[in-house]
């Protein structure tokens, strides 16, 4: 039997859709929502029934039946901490997502869309490994300081997609690989998948590992305290500067790699110097882990959009070669991952877990 399968991914000014069949992509669609539009919601669940009535309207031009389809998949928001997997979007999710209890992000609104989209032909709704997916080994967990523990936040998606992509190429089963996953995006996570669980990883959000275009990573505990307690900003302030402002944007007023990448061709020795110091940091990362993982790895991967730009490759290669040769997917297609988790469950290939 092939199943319609429905993939809903909602985005801060856009909501991506999908139909698959199986596994073969029949329709995309990116719906962009002017910012003004978006603005007058004081927040991102009241935007629910402005964004479904979107999706609706859509599908209802491309003659698509919601009767047709069997199984309703949205982008993972920010729940609770859980493991990999597929999940049963139900009631406790839908509570926690629309109260924000464990955080704010457009992507809240994806199993929310799923889920009532779902209920009204009597269908099913999932997410697949949201980026709160925790899977520490006790190790990785300690921080350094009692009373706070090292969190898991990264892009778990495409870092297990790209896995299981990876041992499929290579007629291995990924819990039999460990393999380090570089995911280099607006964030960049480093993680140690080890017999299918990713036993340690940078939080990619909340200010851990290589900085990237957007992101600070790692910064000096006693300038970053100094700057906190300086007067001059507030405490959102400081975690923009450190999230959306940071890496990158801070150091040259862009997080686009295409336009350092016109710079870096033009003779710009300024943002030349910058992707070193990044791609400097990633090696870094890299190397903790192998040596972490005591040099029993299989293969480092290097994923996500940055992936594509040669010359950060080059940079990486050149400071990996004498002990790793990387194996590049570049790009992220989140869409088909979030597909692939739903249809391993209607296939029996994964048990369906509950939130």
């Amino acid at each position: 039997m092939a199943y319609q399968i429905l993939v809903i991914n909602p985005g801060s000014t856009s909501t991506k859709l999908a139909l698959f069949v199986d596994h073969d992509l029949k329709m995309e669609k990116t719906l962009r929502h002017d910012i003004e539009v978006i603005g007058q919601y004081k927040t991102i669940y009241e935007q629910k029934d402005f964004r479904k009535n979107l999706v609706l309207d859509f599908l209802k031009e491309q003659n698509i039946r919601l009767e047709d389809i069997d199984v309703f998949v949205g982008r993972g928001g920010v729940v609770r901490p859980v493991e990999s997997g597929t999940f049963l979007v139900n009631e406790k999710m839908i509570a926690d997502l629309v109260s924000a209890k464990y955080g704010n992000h457009a992507s809240n609104l994806g199993a929310i869309l799923a889920n009532e989209l779902a209920k009204t032909v009597k269908k099913d709704a999932y997410i697949v490994d949201p980026v709160v997916v925790d899977e520490l080994s006790s190790l990785a967990r300690v921080s350094g300081l009692k009373g706070i523990e090292r969190i898991s936040i990264f892009h778990a998606l495409n870092q297990k997609a790209v896995a299981r992509k990876y041992a499929k190429d290579h007629g291995k089963h990924y819990e039999d690989l460990s393999l380090i996953v570089v995911h280099l995006g607006g964030g960049i996570s480093v993680g140690w998948h080890k017999q299918g669980k990713v036993v340690d990883v940078n939080n990619a959000l909340g200010g851990e590992g290589p900085f990237s275009p957007e992101r600070s990573g790692t910064l000096p505990a006693f300038s970053l305290t100094d700057l906190c307690f300086s007067g001059k900003y507030t405490q959102d302030e400081i975690k923009r500067m450190l999230v959306s402002k940071g890496g990158l944007v801070s150091y040259l007023g862009t997080s686009s790699g295409i336009e350092i990448q016109k710079r870096i061709d033009s003779g710009d020795e300024e943002a030349r110097f910058y992707f070193q110091a990044m791609a400097y940091q990633i090696v870094k990362q890299i190397g903790a882990i192998y040596f972490a993982a005591e040099g029993f790895i299989d293969d480092v991967i290097i994923t996500g959009g940055l992936a594509y730009n040669t010359t950060l490759m080059g940079m990486i290669k050149m400071m990996l070669d004498k002990i790793l040769t990387p194996v590049i997917y570049p790009g992220e297609d989140e869409m088909s991952a979030l597909a692939s988790g739903a249809l391993r469950v209607l296939n029996g290939e994964e048990i369906v877990k509950q939130y």
